[in-house]
């Protein structure tokens, strides 16, 4: 705080001069009580983030132990495995494996967290690492110091050695070995010894490069493969990599890469047309062996089908239950149409900011379930009405908005028009328990929403984009057998986001992972958006383009 200039003193009288004083004694107790204040403050943070760094420690040693016990159980599986077959005993070897797995990566993405907010001095102590195989290839890389003469004196350097590392790194269908090489010189003049500086790597004093993380996360949560599973297989190609690193190494990426996951769905609310959907997520619930069943939603903004050039993104979120709660968080920002089926959760958002857009693929699914079982005339004559809608959106797709609106009211509305008068002539010939009746009646009790979509060109005529982002979930659902934990569940999906992002903009996942992780390490987080996926589109198509 700056003081005003004292006046002259020798122009005071006594009374002046006590003032002055009391002035300065009231400034002075009021600049320490701001201290004493702001003091104050800085230990209740210090106190807080002491705690927050206490209560992570207990939960490390908690997951350690749990961990160790997980070891003993997988070990007494495969003992009483050997020697005899029995599928109960396989699929309860492959839970606890899977388990232990997530486990392991939830406790390396802590550790990661801790070390960015409390940077420890020393490095922690770390098993003794088995030397890389031989039989890999090696490729070279040598680091020189950026300047010919010593940076202290100017004098001439002199090579007396080298600083080796090496990095495993993973191309297409094989492993190789990158060694680091960085020459040490002497200043002939002062002694100094100068050497370049050690290149960054995604992890810290990790053995893995950017090309084989992206492998080990891409193969798990776009190709399905538990890191148990990746394990063996890179065992048969003489590289014996333990679950417990990969777990590692995918828990200390998902840290890294977790500023993206947020910018991503940033991006998305705050678009004006959202599609959205649900699925369920069975989740090992802690302590008995048993699965509860969790929620993965998405939420797809992609406006390309309506001639727009925004970047189309994906942004998926995992919830323990299918409460409401958890939509009305999600999209407590956006303001817009929100394009999704008739579940309940979502109906307490309608109102001022949020309006609904149905689904028409939902209403048809309805009847063609019928038909398949038993066709009528009713079903087929439905089908054959909301077909001649999606021929009037596949000739629209990609054109502006303008013109989608401008056909829709005039080759659409008339059609549904048409379609209400004939359901609601059916509805009266029908019984109304039979199944076609509750087709109709699902339709007709959501005809404004369904109908919405005439009223703006923006707006699609039903809600695949978000069951196609989901898609990729089922798969992964049957082979995932089920999440290891709700963090499991919150990590994959933030890694479905960067890897169904990647896919809508056209990139290969493993290469847009790759380009990151090689990058992100020491990449300003105020520049983060340079490497959202559509940032790197035209950069990575050019790539691909040439290794092809």
């Amino acid at each position: 705080m700056d003081r005003a200039p004292l006046p002259d003193l020798n122009n005071l009288d006594r009374e002046a001069l006590l003032d002055l004083v009391h002035a300065q004694e009231r400034q002075f107790a009021s600049q320490i009580a701001a201290h004493d204040e702001e003091i104050r403050r800085l230990e209740a943070e210090l106190e807080a983030q002491r705690q927050w760094l206490s209560e992570q420690a207990d939960d490390l040693h908690s997951r350690g132990e749990r961990i160790e016990h997980l070891k003993l159980m997988v070990e007494k599986y495969r003992q009483m495995l050997f020697g005899r077959k029995s599928e109960k005993l396989v699929l309860k070897l492959e839970q606890l494996e899977l388990e232990l797995e997530e486990d392991e990566t939830t406790r390396a993405e802590a550790e990661a967290i801790a070390e960015r907010v409390s940077p420890s001095r020393e490095a922690k102590p770390r098993s003794e690492r088995k030397p890389l195989p031989e039989h890999l290839k090696r490729e070279v890389v040598t680091h020189t110091p950026q300047r010919d003469g010593c940076p202290e004196c100017g004098g001439q350097l002199r090579h007396f050695g080298d600083d080796i590392s090496e990095q495993l790194e993973y191309i297409p269908e094989s492993f190789k070995v990158i060694r680091h090489v960085r020459p040490k010189f002497a200043c002939t003049g002062c002694d100094r010894v100068v050497e370049a500086p050690a290149p960054s790597r995604p992890i810290e004093r990790g053995l893995a490069g950017p090309g084989l993380l992206a492998h080990v996360i891409v193969s798990k949560y776009a190709d399905h493969l538990p890191l148990f599973r990746q394990s063996e297989i890179y065992a048969r190609q003489g590289v014996e990599i333990s679950r417990s690193t990969l777990a590692g190494w995918v828990g200390a990426s998902s840290d890294l890469l977790s500023p993206l996951v947020e910018m991503i769905g940033k991006h998305v609310f705050a678009g004006r047309k959202l599609h959205a959907d649900d699925t369920p997520m069975p989740v090992l619930a802690p302590g008995n062996g048993k699965t509860k069943t969790g929620r993965l939603w998405t939420y797809v903004r992609d406006d390309r089908p309506a001639g727009l050039e925004t970047a189309p993104a994906v942004w998926f979120a995992y919830s323990e239950d299918r409460r409401g709660e958890h939509p009305r968080q999600h999209l407590k920002n956006f303001t817009g149409a929100l394009q999704a089926d008739a579940y309940a959760g979502f109906h307490h958002l309608y109102g001022e900011h949020i309006y609904e857009a149905a689904c028409w693929a939902h209403a048809r699914r309805k009847f063609h379930e019928i038909h398949v079982m038993h066709a009528s005339p009713t079903t087929t004559e439905a089908l054959a009405r909301i077909g001649a809608l999606y021929a009037i959106e596949d000739e629209i797709r990609g054109k502006p908005i303008e013109i989608r609106l401008s056909v829709r009211q005039a080759r659409a509305r008339p059609l549904l028009d048409d379609l209400r008068r004939w359901m609601e002539k059916a509805l009266r010939s029908l019984s109304a328990k039979s199944e076609t009746a509750g087709a109709i009646r699902y339709a007709l009790s959501r005809w404004c929403a369904l109908t919405r979509y005439t009223e703006d060109g923006l707006l699609e005529i039903d809600n695949s984009a978000a069951e196609r982002a989901l898609r990729a979930v089922a798969l992964g659902r049957k082979n995932f057998l089920f999440a290891g934990s709700d963090c499991g569940g919150e990590r994959a999906a933030a890694m479905y986001t960067l890897i169904g992002s990647a896919k809508l903009n056209g990139l290969d996942p493993e290469l847009y992972l790759r380009t990151v992780l090689a990058r992100i390490a020491e990449h300003p987080i105020s520049r983060i958006h340079d490497l959202l996926p559509w940032n790197l589109a035209a950069s990575l198509h050019i790539h691909s383009s040439q290794a092809a």
